[in-house]
């Protein structure tokens, strides 16, 4: 078996609206393309012991029409037959599933080659995703083969990478609830950073920390002697202590405090060097030694005896509590310490790091260090009964236990509580806390405030040991969106095949007038409020979380195109408006899309994640864009240019919304009312009522900011005032009047496109009319002989060109397959071949007839309007 191609996707795609992170392979079978798995007998042999999860019920099965909706794969299933395809997916899924990374959904489908098949599964971590992708070809590969199989390395490396990527509980516990309220996040680059909410709106979670935690809280909190020294100026009980340097100043501190006592570095956490119950000189000085691992500085306090807790406070209240308890064995007479430590990770609500509610025991150092103070080893056995702590903190992430006592929390200690999250200045605040029973004052139990925590964990409280769960991530997301807020950002999306990149143009300067910030990205480029930030083709997911993570935007419009939807997903989940224009033969053969019908079905995804109350604006002259209407959720909106369109008036008539070029003018038809925006012909982007193509985008554009809410005057204002030029729309009509005759430099590449630009040039008058073309090496032949026969038919004479990169062809094959389409109609037609674009457009500027009209179809477009900027300069001097 060989994989062809490994992609992943980040939002909704072709593959799954309702899946966005999926990994989609390509596999070539090669000798196993007509094998099914009962052809292997080793699968079912072996398969299911190699991988127990395989065989496991799955959770929220929803029984559909064809039965449970992710079944496991079973051996009598594998002894049955199923396909190569169907077992790769489910053995990738539960190699992730084994390594703590519950993923069920996938499905597998022959592709459009003999013995090759697609393989689509979900993924948690997407580099967990892709080797899991790779690991699962090889395992049935090798079975397959008869070669020996391990599957415990692929497992130990999955769960590194889990643990090394996966939000960490707290985190998790933030984006769920985020999430759960139709929150948007973004995982900033390269960093541990959540961005929740879109532009303008967006807050920003670093584990517990978040865009409100004051820094000067942070450095309070971090410093231990300041936060005594500030609590204890407050009232707040706390533990004698002093700040030491040396072995000399800690016998001047035991002698001050007398044992026991308590040795932690200075600006220490997560009890890193801590060291408890010092009853001894000897212990002192190693205490000392284990804090200035960390710190120079080294606290020396009085320990106080009582139980540990957590107090955790969230804006200002007091959300939960939780009782900590070491990491600790129990004896029973008969087996070792490590033997007891085994039995308790054998609990299976144990796992590595933060793969489960508990973390497992490990027997480190710091262990080993605690039992040789009691004379023990890991090869003791304790007494029956006999309680062993093995950690000398309660961190759950050394394996402690915590029981929640929310519920028991003595109102004075919730006060205290509440008021040293306050005096340290922290929105998220953990205050630790040493007393004998919670449900009594603090000042009655001589108990002390011992630390207080900025980024606290929120472990012990959402899955405590024992006690009620509680949902501490809600009140977080309540301080950053407050009820009656937003998060999100108004999202107009666009997609077709022709016409995308002047809507979304026309959205953005529509939506620019009515006072908003906008971000909106294109073929041409990315822009936030106007300003071109990055340049070239960005309309895939990427640039569009350009958009979305700006903190000056307030809007968003997104021309979204076929490729990023192949190569990776949306960048986005849901949109508020999405515009569909067309669908034509453009880029089929490419990324195993094979016909037009197949295209509309990648281009209709963008509709499909339109919110509920939201619009899909659809063009009701195109067959397949009309036909999606059928899989929506959301209103939609239809727009024609066709003023006796049955589908309009049927739309129309059942209170539908439309958007229709009738008697001039741009009409929107609102239930038996007809509300006229303006006549095209005072749209420059229409050049007088000539370029159709431009009033139908007009249509689109219009409807959407109509259906979205703006009034129809506005939206008339801003039609009149969108100037097209080389500038604002590079590559899109642009035209350049010399003093001789006309340029006009375009971007039409295809059939469909190039048809729609001979009606403009037909209706354009001149005494000759010539075009500078190429063809596209990736494009099927039929469609170069398509496009080059149309431009073929409105030219009187043709300079042949080619692009930079031909995309697969020689030149040779194009300058063939071009001058045969060229001549289909007009055999005599005048072609002049020059292979450099540059060199051809010197040619026909330097031998343009007076009162012609050059049309230059460009692939530089950034270079051609250099050249022609720099030609008009050099006529006026």
């Amino acid at each position: 078996m060989k994989i062809l191609d490994l992609r992943t996707m980040r939002g909704p795609s072709y593959w799954s609206v309702k899946h966005y992170k999926l990994i989609v392979m390509k596999v070539d079978l090669q000798d196993l393309a007509d094998a099914w798995s009962n052809s292997a007998p080793a699968l079912a042999e072996q398969l299911p012991s190699l991988l127990p999860e395989l065989l496991e019920p799955q959770p929220h099965q929803e029984a559909g029409k064809h039965g449970p909706k992710n079944p496991p794969l079973t051996e009598e299933q594998l002894q049955d037959g199923e396909p190569l395809g169907h077992v790769i997916q489910q053995v990738a899924l539960a190699l992730q599933r084994t390594a703590g990374m519950p993923v069920y959904w996938g499905k597998s489908y022959p592709a459009h080659q003999e013995g090759v098949e697609f393989v689509v599964f979900s993924y948690q971590e997407e580099r967990a995703g892709r080797m899991a992708a790779e690991a699962a070809v090889q395992l049935v590969d090798d079975l397959c083969h008869g070669r020996a199989v391990s599957v415990k390395p692929i497992i130990d490396e999955l769960h590194e990478i889990r643990e090394e990527e996966f939000f960490g509980p707290s985190t998790y516990s933030i984006v769920a609830e985020a999430a759960s309220r139709n929150i948007p996040y973004i995982q900033l680059k390269n960093s541990s950073i959540i961005q929740l909410g879109y532009g303008v709106n967006q807050k920003r979670i670093w584990a517990t920390t978040t865009s409100y935690t004051s820094h000067a809280g942070v450095e309070v909190a971090g410093n231990k002697n300041r936060t005594k020294a500030m609590l204890k100026d407050a009232g707040v009980p706390v533990p004698n202590g002093t700040t030491v340097y040396s072995e000399d100043g800690l016998r001047d501190a035991v002698e001050e405090l007398g044992f026991p006592i308590v040795t932690k570095p200075l600006d220490g956490n997560h009890g890193k060097g801590a060291t408890i119950r010092i009853t001894n000189w000897e212990d002192a000085v190693e205490g000392l030694k284990a804090a200035q691992k960390y710190s120079r500085a080294v606290i020396v306090e009085q320990f106080i005896e009582g139980d540990d807790y957590r107090m955790l406070v969230v804006n200002g209240k007091l959300i939960a509590a939780a009782k900590r308890t070491p990491a600790a064995v129990t004896g029973n007479g008969q087996h070792t310490i490590q033997q007891l430590i085994d039995e308790v990770n054998k609990d299976p609500r144990r796992g590595v790091g933060h793969e489960k509610v508990l973390t497992s025991i490990k027997a480190d150092q710091h262990t080993i260090d605690l039992l040789s103070k009691q004379d023990l080893t890991l090869d003791s056995v304790l007494p029956a009964g006999q309680e062993l702590y093995l950690k000398s903190t309660a961190n759950i992430s050394t394996g402690g236990t915590a029981t929640d006592v929310t519920d028991l929390v003595h109102p004075y200690n919730l006060l205290l509580a509440e008021r040293v999250a306050g005096i340290v200045g922290l929105d998220i605040c953990g205050i630790d806390l040493l007393t004998s029973d919670i449900a009594i004052p603090l000042n009655e139990t001589r108990g002390a405030v011992i630390e207080v925590n900025a980024a606290p964990g929120f472990r012990m409280h959402i899955s405590p040991t024992e006690g009620l769960p509680r949902n501490v991530a809600a009140p977080v997301v309540d301080m950053l969106f407050p009820q009656g807020g937003t998060a999100r950002i108004p999202i107009f999306a666009v997609t077709g095949t022709n016409g995308k990149t002047t809507t979304s143009q026309l959205l953005a300067h529509i939506v620019a007038s009515k006072g908003y910030k906008v971000g909106f990205t294109t073929t041409n480029g990315i822009y936030i409020q106007g300003v071109q930030l990055q340049s070239g083709d960005c309309t895939g997911g990427q640039s569009a979380e350009f958009v979305l993570k700006d903190p000056t935007v307030n809007f968003a419009v997104l021309e979204t195109a076929r490729g990023g939807m192949l190569r990776s997903g949306l960048g986005f989940h849901t949109c508020d408006v999405a515009i569909v224009t067309n669908v034509a033969a453009d880029h089929l053969g490419m990324r195993d899309i094979y016909t037009v019908e197949e295209m509309a079905a990648v281009k209709g995804v963008l509709p499909r994640t339109v919110r509920k109350d939201g619009w899909a604006v659809l063009n009701a002259d195109d067959d397949l864009v009309y036909a999606m209407r059928e899989k929506l959720e959301c209103r939609v909106a239809l727009f024609s240019m066709n003023e006796h369109s049955p589908r309009i008036r049927e739309h129309a008539e059942n209170g539908g919304l439309a958007a229709v070029y009738e008697e001039g003018y741009i009409t929107i038809y609102k239930n038996s009312y007809k509300l006229r925006i303006d006549r095209a012909a005072e749209f420059p982007i229409t050049f007088g009522g000539r370029a159709t193509f431009n009033i139908e985008n007009s249509l689109a554009a219009a409807l959407a900011c109509y259906c979205y809410g703006f009034d129809k005057d506005d939206i008339k204002q801003a039609l009149r005032t969108f100037v097209p030029s080389a500038a604002k729309t590079p590559g899109r009509m642009n035209v350049y009047k010399f003093p001789q005759f006309e340029v006009i430099v375009d971007y039409a590449h295809n059939t469909h496109g190039i048809e729609k630009f001979a009606q403009f040039l037909n209706a354009t008058e001149a005494t000759h009319k010539v075009g500078v073309v190429s063809g596209l090496g990736d494009r099927r032949d039929e469609d170069t002989l398509g496009f080059s026969r149309i431009a073929g038919s409105i030219f009187d004479e043709v300079i042949l060109r080619q692009d930079r990169d031909l995309r697969g062809k020689t030149a040779e094959q194009l300058k063939e397959i071009m001058e045969r389409g060229l001549r289909l109609d007009k055999p005599e037609l005048p072609i002049t071949y020059i292979e450099n674009e540059m060199d051809a457009i010197d040619h026909v500027l330097a031998t343009a007839k007076p009162g012609s009209v050059v049309v230059m179809f460009t692939e530089n477009i950034k270079a051609t309007l250099k050249k022609l900027d720099d030609f008009e300069a050099s006529l006026a001097q």
